[in-house]
Protein backbone atom coordinates (compact mmCIF):
# COMPACT_ATOMS: atom_id res chain seq x y z
CA UNK A 1 0.00 0.00 0.00
CA UNK A 2 1.14 2.97 -0.98
CA UNK A 3 1.65 5.69 1.81
CA UNK A 4 2.52 8.76 0.67
CA UNK A 5 -0.62 9.76 -1.34
CA UNK A 6 1.45 12.01 -3.56
CA UNK A 7 3.14 8.19 -4.76
CA UNK A 8 -0.49 8.18 -6.32
CA UNK A 9 -0.02 10.83 -9.07
CA UNK A 10 2.03 10.73 -12.00
CA UNK A 11 3.30 13.68 -13.55
CA UNK A 12 1.83 14.63 -17.33
CA UNK A 13 4.77 14.78 -20.07
CA UNK A 14 6.18 18.06 -21.09
CA UNK A 15 6.25 19.08 -24.53
CA UNK A 16 9.74 19.33 -26.01
CA UNK A 17 9.81 22.76 -27.69
CA UNK A 18 13.07 24.03 -27.11
CA UNK A 19 12.77 27.16 -29.40
CA UNK A 20 9.61 28.49 -27.85
CA UNK A 21 8.86 31.87 -29.04
CA UNK A 22 5.54 32.93 -26.40
CA UNK A 23 7.70 33.72 -23.44
CA UNK A 24 8.90 37.06 -25.72
CA UNK A 25 5.56 37.46 -26.93
CA UNK A 26 3.32 40.47 -26.04
CA UNK A 27 -0.57 40.54 -26.37
CA UNK A 28 -1.40 43.56 -28.32
CA UNK A 29 -5.23 42.45 -29.16
CA UNK A 30 -8.25 41.11 -27.50
CA UNK A 31 -9.26 37.77 -28.98
CA UNK A 32 -12.36 36.24 -30.39
CA UNK A 33 -14.78 35.57 -27.98
CA UNK A 34 -17.10 32.68 -27.24
CA UNK A 35 -19.29 32.60 -24.13
CA UNK A 36 -20.63 29.13 -23.41
CA UNK A 37 -22.42 30.05 -20.78
CA UNK A 38 -25.74 28.91 -22.23
CA UNK A 39 -24.47 25.47 -23.05
CA UNK A 40 -21.19 24.27 -21.07
CA UNK A 41 -22.20 26.72 -18.34
CA UNK A 42 -25.84 25.65 -17.93
CA UNK A 43 -25.48 22.09 -18.23
CA UNK A 44 -22.80 22.70 -14.92
CA UNK A 45 -25.50 23.52 -13.10
CA UNK A 46 -27.51 21.96 -10.26
CA UNK A 47 -30.55 23.37 -11.64
CA UNK A 48 -30.50 23.98 -15.26
CA UNK A 49 -31.94 27.42 -16.42
CA UNK A 50 -35.07 27.56 -17.84
CA UNK A 51 -36.17 29.19 -20.99
CA UNK A 52 -36.99 32.68 -19.32
CA UNK A 53 -33.39 32.35 -17.35
CA UNK A 54 -31.37 31.54 -20.42
CA UNK A 55 -33.54 33.80 -22.39
CA UNK A 56 -32.80 36.78 -19.84
CA UNK A 57 -28.39 35.64 -19.66
CA UNK A 58 -28.80 35.82 -23.54
CA UNK A 59 -29.69 39.25 -23.45
CA UNK A 60 -26.89 39.84 -21.50
CA UNK A 61 -24.67 38.86 -23.74
CA UNK A 62 -25.93 40.36 -26.28
CA UNK A 63 -25.57 44.05 -24.05
CA UNK A 64 -21.90 43.02 -23.41
CA UNK A 65 -21.30 42.60 -26.60
CA UNK A 66 -20.53 38.94 -27.18
CA UNK A 67 -20.48 38.24 -31.03
CA UNK A 68 -20.27 34.40 -30.80
CA UNK A 69 -22.43 32.72 -28.23
CA UNK A 70 -22.74 28.83 -27.85
CA UNK A 71 -26.39 28.57 -26.68
CA UNK A 72 -27.43 24.85 -26.70
CA UNK A 73 -26.69 20.89 -26.90
CA UNK A 74 -29.99 20.57 -29.05
CA UNK A 75 -29.86 17.37 -29.25
CA UNK A 76 -29.49 16.35 -25.11
CA UNK A 77 -32.79 17.69 -24.12
CA UNK A 78 -35.81 19.12 -25.73
CA UNK A 79 -35.34 22.55 -23.62
CA UNK A 80 -32.36 22.87 -25.17
CA UNK A 81 -33.87 22.23 -29.05
CA UNK A 82 -36.30 24.70 -28.05
CA UNK A 83 -34.80 27.40 -27.11
CA UNK A 84 -32.39 27.61 -30.29
CA UNK A 85 -35.83 27.28 -31.95
CA UNK A 86 -37.28 30.14 -30.17
CA UNK A 87 -33.77 32.22 -31.23
CA UNK A 88 -34.66 31.50 -34.84
CA UNK A 89 -38.06 31.80 -35.06
CA UNK A 90 -38.75 34.90 -33.13
CA UNK A 91 -35.82 36.35 -35.08
CA UNK A 92 -33.86 37.11 -31.62
CA UNK A 93 -30.19 36.81 -33.02
CA UNK A 94 -28.81 40.03 -34.65
CA UNK A 95 -27.30 39.82 -37.41
CA UNK A 96 -23.86 40.46 -36.78
CA UNK A 97 -23.95 37.33 -33.79
CA UNK A 98 -23.15 33.87 -34.32
CA UNK A 99 -24.84 31.24 -32.51
CA UNK A 100 -23.06 27.50 -31.44
CA UNK A 101 -24.44 24.68 -31.27
CA UNK A 102 -22.63 21.51 -30.13
CA UNK A 103 -22.79 17.70 -31.07
CA UNK A 104 -20.87 14.56 -30.00
CA UNK A 105 -19.66 12.60 -33.29
CA UNK A 106 -23.24 10.28 -33.40
CA UNK A 107 -24.92 10.52 -37.01
CA UNK A 108 -28.32 10.96 -35.29
CA UNK A 109 -27.47 13.65 -33.10
CA UNK A 110 -25.89 15.73 -35.95
CA UNK A 111 -29.09 15.12 -37.69
CA UNK A 112 -31.17 16.55 -34.36
CA UNK A 113 -28.55 19.60 -34.69
CA UNK A 114 -29.33 20.15 -37.97
CA UNK A 115 -32.82 20.32 -36.93
CA UNK A 116 -32.58 22.94 -34.15
CA UNK A 117 -30.71 25.40 -36.95
CA UNK A 118 -33.09 25.58 -39.79
CA UNK A 119 -33.50 28.67 -40.83
CA UNK A 120 -30.83 30.33 -39.30
CA UNK A 121 -28.77 33.42 -40.37
CA UNK A 122 -25.39 32.44 -39.27
CA UNK A 123 -24.38 29.82 -36.58
CA UNK A 124 -21.09 27.71 -35.99
CA UNK A 125 -21.76 24.25 -35.94
CA UNK A 126 -19.22 22.56 -33.22
CA UNK A 127 -18.05 18.49 -33.57
CA UNK A 128 -16.40 17.12 -30.84
CA UNK A 129 -15.01 13.66 -29.76
CA UNK A 130 -12.06 12.25 -27.18
CA UNK A 131 -8.89 11.67 -28.53
CA UNK A 132 -6.59 11.10 -25.10
CA UNK A 133 -5.29 7.88 -24.24
CA UNK A 134 -6.94 7.82 -20.57
CA UNK A 135 -10.54 7.89 -22.69
CA UNK A 136 -9.69 6.03 -25.97
CA UNK A 137 -8.15 2.78 -23.74
CA UNK A 138 -9.99 3.01 -21.04
CA UNK A 139 -13.53 4.78 -21.81
CA UNK A 140 -14.05 3.73 -25.31
CA UNK A 141 -11.77 0.93 -25.96
CA UNK A 142 -11.20 2.43 -29.51
CA UNK A 143 -7.85 2.39 -31.56
CA UNK A 144 -6.25 5.76 -32.85
CA UNK A 145 -7.61 4.98 -36.31
CA UNK A 146 -11.12 4.08 -34.85
CA UNK A 147 -10.99 7.34 -33.17
CA UNK A 148 -10.01 9.56 -36.36
CA UNK A 149 -12.49 7.71 -38.59
CA UNK A 150 -15.26 8.34 -36.15
CA UNK A 151 -14.57 12.28 -36.63
CA UNK A 152 -14.05 11.94 -40.03
CA UNK A 153 -17.57 10.48 -40.17
CA UNK A 154 -18.71 13.07 -38.52
CA UNK A 155 -17.19 15.92 -40.24
CA UNK A 156 -18.60 14.24 -43.55
CA UNK A 157 -21.86 14.39 -42.06
CA UNK A 158 -21.45 17.97 -41.05
CA UNK A 159 -20.79 19.05 -44.38
CA UNK A 160 -23.65 17.38 -46.78
CA UNK A 161 -25.69 18.73 -44.32
CA UNK A 162 -24.55 22.25 -44.19
CA UNK A 163 -24.32 21.97 -48.10
CA UNK A 164 -27.98 21.45 -47.57
CA UNK A 165 -28.90 24.18 -46.12
CA UNK A 166 -27.69 26.81 -48.10
CA UNK A 167 -29.59 29.73 -46.59
CA UNK A 168 -27.37 29.51 -43.46
CA UNK A 169 -24.01 31.08 -43.37
CA UNK A 170 -21.86 27.90 -41.63
CA UNK A 171 -19.11 27.80 -40.08
CA UNK A 172 -17.55 24.11 -38.62
CA UNK A 173 -15.98 23.84 -35.20
CA UNK A 174 -13.70 21.00 -34.24
CA UNK A 175 -12.70 20.12 -30.36
CA UNK A 176 -10.50 17.12 -30.10
CA UNK A 177 -11.65 17.34 -26.37
CA UNK A 178 -9.19 16.01 -24.46
CA UNK A 179 -6.21 17.95 -26.29
CA UNK A 180 -4.27 18.92 -23.36
CA UNK A 181 -3.26 15.17 -22.25
CA UNK A 182 -3.68 13.95 -25.85
CA UNK A 183 -0.13 13.23 -27.88
CA UNK A 184 0.29 16.00 -30.03
CA UNK A 185 1.32 13.59 -33.08
CA UNK A 186 -2.15 12.13 -32.30
CA UNK A 187 -3.78 15.88 -31.67
CA UNK A 188 -2.46 17.29 -35.11
CA UNK A 189 -3.29 13.57 -37.00
CA UNK A 190 -6.74 13.86 -35.86
CA UNK A 191 -7.47 17.27 -36.71
CA UNK A 192 -5.85 17.32 -40.19
CA UNK A 193 -7.80 14.29 -41.02
CA UNK A 194 -10.90 16.43 -40.01
CA UNK A 195 -9.89 19.67 -42.15
CA UNK A 196 -9.24 17.68 -45.62
CA UNK A 197 -12.50 16.95 -44.76
CA UNK A 198 -13.82 20.60 -44.66
CA UNK A 199 -11.60 21.99 -46.64
CA UNK A 200 -11.47 25.60 -44.94
CA UNK A 201 -11.89 28.52 -47.06
CA UNK A 202 -13.33 32.20 -46.57
CA UNK A 203 -16.34 30.58 -47.66
CA UNK A 204 -16.18 27.94 -45.19
CA UNK A 205 -14.51 29.45 -41.98
CA UNK A 206 -13.31 26.38 -39.49
CA UNK A 207 -12.82 26.95 -35.98
CA UNK A 208 -10.37 24.27 -34.39
CA UNK A 209 -10.77 24.36 -30.76
CA UNK A 210 -8.15 23.00 -28.84
CA UNK A 211 -9.54 22.56 -25.12
CA UNK A 212 -7.38 22.15 -21.38
CA UNK A 213 -10.62 19.83 -20.85
CA UNK A 214 -8.89 19.03 -17.43
CA UNK A 215 -5.92 20.78 -16.15
CA UNK A 216 -3.30 18.08 -15.92
CA UNK A 217 -0.40 20.52 -16.08
CA UNK A 218 1.23 23.87 -15.71
CA UNK A 219 0.19 26.77 -17.92
CA UNK A 220 3.20 26.49 -19.71
CA UNK A 221 3.18 23.23 -20.85
CA UNK A 222 -0.28 24.40 -22.09
CA UNK A 223 1.06 27.35 -23.94
CA UNK A 224 3.95 25.02 -25.54
CA UNK A 225 1.34 22.86 -26.98
CA UNK A 226 -0.45 25.63 -28.33
CA UNK A 227 2.09 26.91 -30.42
CA UNK A 228 3.57 23.46 -31.16
CA UNK A 229 -0.07 22.68 -33.22
CA UNK A 230 0.50 26.29 -34.48
CA UNK A 231 3.28 25.65 -35.94
CA UNK A 232 2.75 22.37 -37.13
CA UNK A 233 -0.86 22.23 -38.47
CA UNK A 234 -0.37 22.57 -42.17
CA UNK A 235 -3.19 24.73 -43.10
CA UNK A 236 -2.94 27.27 -40.29
CA UNK A 237 -3.82 30.27 -41.95
CA UNK A 238 -6.88 29.36 -42.96
CA UNK A 239 -8.38 28.25 -39.60
CA UNK A 240 -8.93 29.59 -35.95
CA UNK A 241 -7.32 28.51 -33.41
CA UNK A 242 -9.58 28.28 -30.29
CA UNK A 243 -8.78 27.31 -26.91
CA UNK A 244 -11.38 26.28 -24.04
CA UNK A 245 -9.52 26.01 -20.65
CA UNK A 246 -10.84 24.98 -17.40
CA UNK A 247 -9.87 25.67 -14.47
CA UNK A 248 -9.18 22.29 -12.39
CA UNK A 249 -5.54 23.42 -11.11
CA UNK A 250 -7.18 26.84 -10.30
CA UNK A 251 -4.68 28.52 -12.79
CA UNK A 252 -7.40 28.80 -16.15
CA UNK A 253 -6.93 32.41 -16.08
CA UNK A 254 -2.99 31.67 -16.87
CA UNK A 255 -3.59 29.04 -19.75
CA UNK A 256 -5.93 31.31 -21.62
CA UNK A 257 -3.38 34.45 -21.66
CA UNK A 258 -0.48 32.04 -22.24
CA UNK A 259 -1.93 30.20 -25.24
CA UNK A 260 -2.71 33.47 -26.58
CA UNK A 261 0.90 34.45 -26.26
CA UNK A 262 1.41 31.35 -28.26
CA UNK A 263 -0.79 31.72 -30.94
CA UNK A 264 -4.63 31.39 -30.22
CA UNK A 265 -6.69 33.35 -31.90
CA UNK A 266 -9.99 32.82 -29.79
CA UNK A 267 -10.93 31.81 -26.54
CA UNK A 268 -14.10 30.23 -25.08
CA UNK A 269 -15.38 30.46 -21.58
CA UNK A 270 -18.26 31.28 -19.00
CA UNK A 271 -18.84 34.56 -17.52
CA UNK A 272 -16.93 34.80 -13.84
CA UNK A 273 -15.85 30.92 -14.24
CA UNK A 274 -18.99 28.88 -14.12
CA UNK A 275 -18.78 25.69 -15.72
CA UNK A 276 -17.96 21.60 -14.82
CA UNK A 277 -16.07 20.84 -11.31
CA UNK A 278 -14.29 24.48 -10.53
CA UNK A 279 -15.19 25.57 -13.85
CA UNK A 280 -14.34 27.52 -17.36
CA UNK A 281 -12.02 30.08 -17.79
CA UNK A 282 -13.37 33.42 -15.98
CA UNK A 283 -14.28 35.45 -19.49
CA UNK A 284 -14.85 39.02 -17.38
CA UNK A 285 -11.42 38.44 -15.23
CA UNK A 286 -9.53 37.34 -18.59
CA UNK A 287 -10.95 40.46 -20.81
CA UNK A 288 -10.87 43.20 -18.07
CA UNK A 289 -6.98 42.23 -17.70
CA UNK A 290 -6.46 43.24 -20.87
CA UNK A 291 -6.33 47.12 -19.61
CA UNK A 292 -3.35 46.57 -17.90
CA UNK A 293 -1.75 46.00 -20.76
CA UNK A 294 -3.95 48.88 -23.00
CA UNK A 295 -5.62 46.67 -24.57
CA UNK A 296 -9.76 47.73 -25.16
CA UNK A 297 -11.16 43.81 -24.32
CA UNK A 298 -14.21 44.70 -26.67
CA UNK A 299 -16.34 43.76 -24.27
CA UNK A 300 -18.67 45.92 -22.11
CA UNK A 301 -18.44 45.31 -18.49
CA UNK A 302 -18.57 49.11 -17.83
CA UNK A 303 -22.03 48.15 -15.62
CA UNK A 304 -20.51 45.05 -13.72
CA UNK A 305 -22.83 45.20 -11.08
CA UNK A 306 -25.70 44.79 -12.95
CA UNK A 307 -23.29 41.96 -14.64
CA UNK A 308 -23.58 40.22 -11.57
CA UNK A 309 -27.29 40.66 -10.87
CA UNK A 310 -28.10 39.02 -13.99
CA UNK A 311 -25.39 36.09 -13.74
CA UNK A 312 -26.20 35.08 -10.21
CA UNK A 313 -30.07 35.17 -10.50
CA UNK A 314 -29.70 33.13 -13.78
CA UNK A 315 -26.92 30.72 -12.46
CA UNK A 316 -28.06 30.77 -8.94
CA UNK A 317 -25.05 30.63 -8.16
CA UNK A 318 -23.01 33.89 -5.95
CA UNK A 319 -19.99 35.59 -7.16
CA UNK A 320 -17.58 35.78 -4.41
CA UNK A 321 -17.19 39.02 -2.54
CA UNK A 322 -13.15 38.50 -3.23
CA UNK A 323 -13.82 37.68 -6.88
CA UNK A 324 -11.31 40.14 -9.27
CA UNK A 325 -12.79 43.11 -10.54
CA UNK A 326 -16.60 41.81 -10.00
CA UNK A 327 -16.85 41.02 -6.05
CA UNK A 328 -17.75 43.49 -3.59
CA UNK A 329 -15.03 43.96 -1.50
CA UNK A 330 -12.36 43.91 -4.49
CA UNK A 331 -11.40 47.71 -5.16
CA UNK A 332 -11.95 48.11 -0.93
CA UNK A 333 -8.66 48.91 1.70
CA UNK A 334 -9.22 47.84 4.98
CA UNK A 335 -5.43 48.37 5.99
CA UNK A 336 -4.28 51.31 7.11
CA UNK A 337 -1.10 51.55 4.61
CA UNK A 338 -3.08 50.70 1.62
CA UNK A 339 -5.24 53.41 2.43
CA UNK A 340 -2.57 55.83 3.13
CA UNK A 341 -1.13 54.48 -0.25
CA UNK A 342 -4.37 54.71 -2.38
CA UNK A 343 -5.13 58.54 -0.59
CA UNK A 344 -1.81 59.79 -2.00
CA UNK A 345 -2.05 58.08 -5.27
CA UNK A 346 -5.60 60.08 -6.25
CA UNK A 347 -4.06 63.32 -5.47
CA UNK A 348 -1.40 62.79 -7.36
CA UNK A 349 -3.19 62.29 -9.92
CA UNK A 350 -5.14 65.11 -9.82
CA UNK A 351 -2.09 66.71 -10.68
CA UNK A 352 -1.17 64.62 -13.66
CA UNK A 353 -2.16 65.98 -16.88
CA UNK A 354 -1.69 62.78 -18.95
CA UNK A 355 -4.35 60.80 -17.07
CA UNK A 356 -2.89 57.21 -17.07
CA UNK A 357 -3.71 55.11 -14.57
CA UNK A 358 -1.35 54.95 -11.70
CA UNK A 359 -2.75 53.62 -8.97
CA UNK A 360 -1.40 51.98 -5.56
CA UNK A 361 -3.47 48.31 -4.86
CA UNK A 362 -5.89 49.87 -7.66
CA UNK A 363 -4.94 47.94 -11.26
CA UNK A 364 -8.28 48.93 -13.05
CA UNK A 365 -10.00 52.21 -12.00
CA UNK A 366 -13.55 51.68 -10.61
CA UNK A 367 -15.12 53.56 -12.83
CA UNK A 368 -14.56 51.79 -15.60
CA UNK A 369 -16.47 49.16 -14.52
CA UNK A 370 -19.02 51.63 -13.34
CA UNK A 371 -18.07 51.11 -9.11
CA UNK A 372 -18.09 54.34 -7.40
CA UNK A 373 -14.96 55.19 -5.33
CA UNK A 374 -16.66 55.42 -2.03
CA UNK A 375 -15.90 51.81 -1.72
CA UNK A 376 -12.46 52.11 -2.28
CA UNK A 377 -11.63 52.87 1.26
CA UNK A 378 -13.44 51.81 4.22
CA UNK A 379 -12.85 51.67 7.95
CA UNK A 380 -12.55 49.36 11.16
CA UNK A 381 -10.21 49.35 13.86
CA UNK A 382 -7.44 48.38 11.13
CA UNK A 383 -7.65 51.33 9.50
CA UNK A 384 -5.16 54.38 9.51
CA UNK A 385 -4.94 58.08 9.72
CA UNK A 386 -5.91 58.31 5.80
CA UNK A 387 -9.12 56.40 5.75
CA UNK A 388 -11.37 58.15 7.47
CA UNK A 389 -9.31 61.34 6.07
CA UNK A 390 -10.20 59.63 2.85
CA UNK A 391 -14.20 59.16 3.38
CA UNK A 392 -14.17 62.88 4.35
CA UNK A 393 -12.68 64.67 1.65
CA UNK A 394 -14.48 62.47 -1.30
CA UNK A 395 -18.31 62.65 0.86
CA UNK A 396 -17.60 66.12 1.93
CA UNK A 397 -14.61 68.08 0.28
CA UNK A 398 -12.63 68.61 3.76
CA UNK A 399 -9.05 68.16 2.94
CA UNK A 400 -8.06 67.39 6.43
CA UNK A 401 -4.37 68.30 7.54
CA UNK A 402 -1.89 65.37 8.43
CA UNK A 403 -1.79 66.29 12.26
CA UNK A 404 -5.46 66.57 12.08
CA UNK A 405 -5.58 62.93 10.21
CA UNK A 406 -3.52 61.15 12.78
CA UNK A 407 -5.92 63.00 15.69
CA UNK A 408 -9.11 61.84 14.26
CA UNK A 409 -7.54 58.63 13.46
CA UNK A 410 -7.13 57.90 17.27
CA UNK A 411 -10.96 58.31 17.96
CA UNK A 412 -12.27 55.93 15.08
CA UNK A 413 -9.90 53.64 15.99
CA UNK A 414 -11.00 53.64 19.55
CA UNK A 415 -15.17 53.88 18.26
CA UNK A 416 -14.34 50.84 15.78
CA UNK A 417 -12.70 48.53 18.88
CA UNK A 418 -15.95 49.49 21.11
CA UNK A 419 -18.20 48.37 18.99
CA UNK A 420 -16.30 45.43 16.82
CA UNK A 421 -17.93 46.75 13.42
CA UNK A 422 -16.91 48.37 10.53
CA UNK A 423 -17.96 52.07 10.74
CA UNK A 424 -20.20 53.45 8.19
CA UNK A 425 -19.66 56.67 6.33
CA UNK A 426 -22.64 58.45 8.27
CA UNK A 427 -21.05 57.09 11.37
CA UNK A 428 -17.47 58.62 10.67
CA UNK A 429 -19.16 62.12 10.06
CA UNK A 430 -21.44 62.15 12.82
CA UNK A 431 -17.98 61.54 14.89
CA UNK A 432 -15.95 64.23 12.90
CA UNK A 433 -18.96 66.67 13.33
CA UNK A 434 -19.13 66.01 17.12
CA UNK A 435 -15.32 66.21 18.18
CA UNK A 436 -15.17 69.53 16.31
CA UNK A 437 -17.80 71.40 16.90
CA UNK A 438 -19.67 71.75 13.69
CA UNK A 439 -23.12 70.40 15.13
CA UNK A 440 -23.77 71.42 18.29
CA UNK A 441 -21.27 73.50 18.85
CA UNK A 442 -20.04 74.28 22.45
CA UNK A 443 -18.99 78.13 21.77
CA UNK A 444 -21.35 79.91 18.71
CA UNK A 445 -19.90 82.91 17.31
CA UNK A 446 -23.13 85.23 16.99
CA UNK A 447 -21.36 88.42 15.92
CA UNK A 448 -18.18 90.38 16.03
CA UNK A 449 -16.34 93.81 14.90
CA UNK A 450 -12.52 94.89 14.84
CA UNK A 451 -10.75 98.14 14.82
CA UNK A 452 -7.10 98.82 14.78
CA UNK A 453 -5.58 100.89 17.70
CA UNK A 454 -1.79 101.80 18.29
CA UNK A 455 -0.57 98.93 15.79
CA UNK A 456 -2.95 96.10 17.99
CA UNK A 457 -5.99 94.33 16.43
CA UNK A 458 -8.70 95.15 18.65
CA UNK A 459 -11.49 92.28 18.67
CA UNK A 460 -15.09 91.99 20.40
CA UNK A 461 -17.52 89.50 19.93
CA UNK A 462 -20.29 87.94 21.02
CA UNK A 463 -20.72 84.42 21.48
CA UNK A 464 -23.63 82.00 23.01
CA UNK A 465 -22.88 78.94 25.11
CA UNK A 466 -25.48 77.01 26.49
CA UNK A 467 -28.31 79.67 25.38
CA UNK A 468 -26.20 82.23 27.14
CA UNK A 469 -24.61 84.88 25.96
CA UNK A 470 -21.18 85.93 26.31
CA UNK A 471 -19.63 89.46 25.98
CA UNK A 472 -16.18 88.90 24.71
CA UNK A 473 -12.95 91.60 24.39
CA UNK A 474 -9.33 91.13 23.63
CA UNK A 475 -5.97 92.25 22.04
CA UNK A 476 -3.52 90.97 19.36
CA UNK A 477 -1.71 91.47 16.71
CA UNK A 478 -3.83 89.66 14.13
CA UNK A 479 -7.77 88.68 14.39
CA UNK A 480 -7.10 85.04 15.30
CA UNK A 481 -4.78 86.40 18.44
CA UNK A 482 -7.03 88.82 19.84
CA UNK A 483 -10.30 86.55 20.05
CA UNK A 484 -7.90 83.79 21.80
CA UNK A 485 -6.68 86.51 24.20
CA UNK A 486 -10.60 87.54 25.12
CA UNK A 487 -11.27 83.42 25.28
CA UNK A 488 -8.66 83.42 27.60
CA UNK A 489 -9.62 86.55 29.75
CA UNK A 490 -13.40 85.00 29.85
CA UNK A 491 -12.27 81.54 30.52
CA UNK A 492 -9.16 81.99 32.23
CA UNK A 493 -7.69 80.03 29.18
CA UNK A 494 -3.94 80.69 28.16
CA UNK A 495 -4.76 79.67 24.64
CA UNK A 496 -2.06 79.26 22.03
CA UNK A 497 -2.52 78.49 18.29
CA UNK A 498 -0.04 76.15 17.49
CA UNK A 499 -1.62 75.06 13.63
CA UNK A 500 -3.98 76.79 10.86
CA UNK A 501 -4.99 74.73 7.56
CA UNK A 502 -7.69 76.10 5.42
CA UNK A 503 -9.17 75.64 2.06
CA UNK A 504 -12.22 76.39 -0.04
CA UNK A 505 -14.99 73.98 -0.75
CA UNK A 506 -15.30 74.70 -4.56
CA UNK A 507 -14.27 76.33 -7.17
CA UNK A 508 -16.63 79.35 -7.51
CA UNK A 509 -16.72 82.91 -5.84
CA UNK A 510 -19.29 82.09 -3.31
CA UNK A 511 -17.66 79.00 -2.17
CA UNK A 512 -17.58 78.33 1.49
CA UNK A 513 -14.49 78.04 3.47
CA UNK A 514 -13.44 75.31 5.63
CA UNK A 515 -10.69 76.01 8.39
CA UNK A 516 -8.93 73.52 10.82
CA UNK A 517 -6.86 75.07 14.01
CA UNK A 518 -4.94 73.31 17.07
CA UNK A 519 -4.89 75.06 20.20
CA UNK A 520 -2.88 73.96 23.24
CA UNK A 521 -2.20 75.31 26.75
CA UNK A 522 0.79 75.73 28.52
CA UNK A 523 0.35 72.28 30.42
CA UNK A 524 1.13 70.65 26.75
CA UNK A 525 -2.94 69.59 26.05
CA UNK A 526 -4.04 70.27 22.66
CA UNK A 527 -7.76 70.43 20.66
CA UNK A 528 -8.97 70.69 17.56
CA UNK A 529 -11.34 72.78 15.68
CA UNK A 530 -12.80 73.13 12.38
CA UNK A 531 -15.53 76.01 11.19
CA UNK A 532 -17.08 76.28 7.74
CA UNK A 533 -18.13 79.00 6.33
CA UNK A 534 -18.53 81.44 3.51
CA UNK A 535 -16.47 83.99 5.25
CA UNK A 536 -13.39 82.65 6.00
CA UNK A 537 -12.67 85.09 9.13
CA UNK A 538 -16.07 83.89 10.52
CA UNK A 539 -14.77 80.19 9.56
CA UNK A 540 -11.52 80.77 11.01
CA UNK A 541 -12.90 82.52 14.82
CA UNK A 542 -15.86 79.76 14.81
CA UNK A 543 -12.50 77.04 14.55
CA UNK A 544 -11.28 78.51 17.74
CA UNK A 545 -14.67 78.46 19.19
CA UNK A 546 -14.68 74.72 18.59
CA UNK A 547 -10.95 73.84 19.77
CA UNK A 548 -11.66 76.25 22.87
CA UNK A 549 -14.73 74.16 23.73
CA UNK A 550 -13.01 71.36 24.59
CA UNK A 551 -12.06 72.43 27.77
CA UNK A 552 -15.14 74.01 28.83
CA UNK A 553 -18.08 72.08 30.56
CA UNK A 554 -20.49 70.58 28.60
CA UNK A 555 -18.72 70.40 25.19
CA UNK A 556 -19.45 66.90 24.27
CA UNK A 557 -15.99 66.24 23.54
Amino acid sequence: MLLNPADKYVAFPLQPLPDRRWPEQRLSRAPRWLSTDLRDGNQALAEPMDAARKKAFWQLLLQCGFKEIEVAFPSASQTDFNFVRELIDNQLIPDDVTIQVLTQAREELIERTFASLQGAKRATLHLYNATAPLFRELVFRQSREEIVALAVKAARQIRAGCEAQPGTQWSFQYSPETFCFTEMDFALEICEAVAAVWQPCAARPMIINLPATVEVNTPNVYADQIEYFCRHFSLRNQVCISVHPHNDRGTGIACAELAMLAGADRVEGCLFGNGERTGNVDLVTLALNLYSQGIAPELDFSRIKEVVDVVQQCNQLPVHPRHPYAGELVFTAFSGSHQDAIKKGFAARQRDPTGKWQMPYLPLDPADIGCSYEAVIRVNSQSGKSGAAWMIEQNHGLQLPRALQQHFSQHVQQQADSEGLEMTQAAIWQLFCRLYGLTSPGLRLNDYATQSEGGELLFQGEIVQNGQRQKLEGRGNGLLSAAATALGRAYRLPLSIQDYHEHSLGQRSDSRSATFLRCTLPDGSSSWGVGIDSDVARASLQALLNAAAYWLPLSGK
